[in-house]
């Protein structure tokens, strides 16, 4: 008898506690979540990471020409995270024809630096969108914001899976 009254008395105790705690605002979630696939290692490695020292000539190697290289990569996350960053601003997006294969535009050594510093600017005024905006637009927007920080999670984990390939990424860095 005295274990189940302590067990009640326990379970009583969660519910208060679970009751009263609030759950994260969906502007906190939401940045936790593109904070983690730019600069904040959390479950997996962010892009400023997977990207860290990476030469232009590795960003270039790609095991097969149908297969794409990690600056081609970057490109594409560049493209898609600036499309849907000008619609969310309420801005006219850049011409686009519909062929995703031409987001992953090819670079050359000279502009890797620039490359791998567009996709942080981008990914940095993501935050910053996502940081000023009203719980409204927020909600309206929240499948397509989270769906963007899914697709460069995606994208980042192909990038380190082509550095363990070219054995070029360092395991102690995250993944091993």
């Amino acid at each position: 008898m005295k274990k189940t009254f302590s067990v009640i008395l326990l379970l009583a105790s969660f519910c208060a506690y679970a009751q009263n705690k609030t759950a994260p605002a969906l502007k906190s979630i939401l940045l936790d979540q593109f904070r983690a696939t730019h600069n904040k290692q959390e479950w997996f490695v962010p892009a400023t990471q997977a990207l860290g020292g990476l030469s232009a000539e590795q960003a270039m190697w790609r095991q097969d020409t149908s297969l794409h290289s990690i600056g081609q990569l970057v490109n594409h996350l560049i493209f898609w995270d600036n499309e849907e960053l000008a619609k969310f601003k309420g801005e006219k997006p850049v011409a686009f024809n519909g062929n995703n294969d031409e987001t992953f535009a090819s670079f050359d050594k000279d502009s890797w630096a620039a490359t791998v510093k567009k996709l942080d600017e981008v990914l940095t005024e993501w935050e910053k969108a996502i940081a000023r905006a009203d719980e409204k637009k927020l909600q309206s927007w929240y499948a397509v914001i989270a769906n963007i920080s899914t697709h460069n999670a995606y994208h980042i984990g192909q990038i380190l899976y082509i550095r363990k390939l070219q054995k070029s990424w360092n395991p102690d860095k995250g993944v091993k």
